[in-house]
């Protein structure tokens, strides 16, 4: 009987493929070899190809693959993209025209409020959660823990709905306070 084999497609931006790909493919083979995957892209479209290898031992690997090269496309770097191999790591992206709609000004002005002056907004918002954040296109995108992203996306989603920096900069504070305690608690249980 033959095997089943997973294969998923996706499409990046062109612009991305180079980065996916690396210096001499230095960056899609080591993902490969990681994941246990084989990549294949069409730099003239960006549509990309991922299917397991024969020794591949995490069934999850494709799907891991998968987003790493999704992540990729949103604007990461392949050495944060990779931390998505994690199980305990998730990519959320939120698309900015659910929120603005499809003016530009209007995409352009919150992709300001959001990465702030000097990249502070954004680099306290990484500093408070441990969250990646990569604000690319259309899209802001999250890397991080399932309970980090969460507060992240509200930090975001606040701004994104008018919010004041210092308000989002508060809630930060006390939402990663609660985490810190909550997570020693686990901690002490153990």
């Amino acid at each position: 009987m033959k095997k089943l084999i997973n294969v998923e497609y996706l499409k990046i931006p062109r612009e991305r493929v180079p980065i996916l790909i690396g210096k001499h493919g230095t960056a899609k083979k080591e993902i490969e070899k990681i994941t246990q995957t084989r990549i294949d892209v069409d730099s003239e479209s960006g549509s990309i190809s991922i299917e397991p290898l024969e020794e591949a031992e995490d069934p999850l690997s494709v799907w891991k693959t998968k987003y790493i090269v999704k992540a990729i496309g949103r604007g990461f770097n392949p050495e944060v993209a990779m931390k998505l191999t994690s199980d305990e790591m998730i990519l959320d992206i939120i698309n900015l025209p659910d929120y603005v709609g499809k003016s530009k000004k209007a995409i352009l002005r919150q992709k300001g409020r959001i990465i702030g002056k000097d990249g502070r907004t954004r680099d306290i918002i990484t500093d408070m959660t441990g969250v990646d954040i990569s604000i690319y296109g259309k899209t802001v995108a999250l890397i991080g823990n399932l309970d980090h992203i969460q507060i992240a996306k509200e930090a975001v989603d606040m701004i994104l709905h008018g919010a004041r920096h210092k308000s989002v900069y508060g809630f930060l504070e006390n939402k990663t306070r609660e985490l810190r305690i909550k997570e020693f608690k686990e901690i002490a249980k153990k």
